[in-house]
């Protein structure tokens, strides 16, 4: 099991439409993540724009190309690209995991 903590920045005046979203995340997209060996998976916000996300998976490679394939993943991405400041594509490519450098097990 790998643990993978990633960055983004949300656009500040879109901080309450993206939490209102996450709180709404439509069931297909939690059982294609599920499906697809996302686990634990956490989204923190910062009130400036910062994100963290936090998940487990086996395999991050697996995990990316399995949502990617999947059309509600195409779908919520398209929804979500907006919200993001400094990305090139979707918000998932956007996932360059954060080096870990202690854990407390």
């Amino acid at each position: 099991m790998r643990r993978i903590c990633f960055l983004l920045k949300v656009k500040p005046d879109r901080l309450d439409e993206y939490k209102r979203r996450h709180a709404a995340v439509w069931p297909d997209m939690l059982a294609a993540l599920r499906e697809t060996g996302w686990r634990n998976y956490s989204l923190f916000l910062r009130p400036d724009g910062l994100l963290v996300g936090y998940f487990e998976t086996d395999d991050l490679d697996a995990a990316l190309a399995g949502m990617a394939a999947t059309d509600v993943n195409s779908r919520w991405q398209a929804e979500m690209a907006p919200f993001f400041e400094g990305l090139d594509g979707q918000p998932d490519e956007g996932i360059v995991p954060v080096e870990e450098v202690f854990h407390l097990d």
